[in-house]
């Protein structure tokens, strides 16, 4: 595909996923955020898909960084999930313990 046509499709997905998120209630925010940050582990099979590649270490260099950005994004945005589902937990009130 032509460069122009692929950086045309890169700046319209940024205008459009900015005014999809920015139209989402904010109740719905956190169970987006988590579903967004399952979809990231298909970034894990695609790093998997570009050891095909003929060049062995673009292959390797590319894979590394894509399996570390996509782990760090994952198990980042669940941390940042059950954080911020914690805050709708009601606190126990009796103070007995357990």
């Amino acid at each position: 595909m032509e460069p122009v046509f692929l950086t045309f499709v890169f700046v319209l997905s940024i205008f459009l996923g900015f005014e999809l998120i920015s139209k989402v209630p904010s109740t719905l925010h956190t169970p987006l955020m988590s579903g967004s940050n399952a979809i990231s582990g298909i970034t894990l099979v695609g790093s998997l898909a570009s050891l095909r590649i003929e060049n062995v270490n673009v292959a390797i260099i590319l894979g590394t960084l894509a399996v570390t950005f996509a782990t760090i994004n994952v198990v980042g945005g669940y941390a940042v999930t059950n954080r911020m589902l914690e805050m709708f937990k009601k606190k126990d009130e009796g103070g007995g313990q357990k």
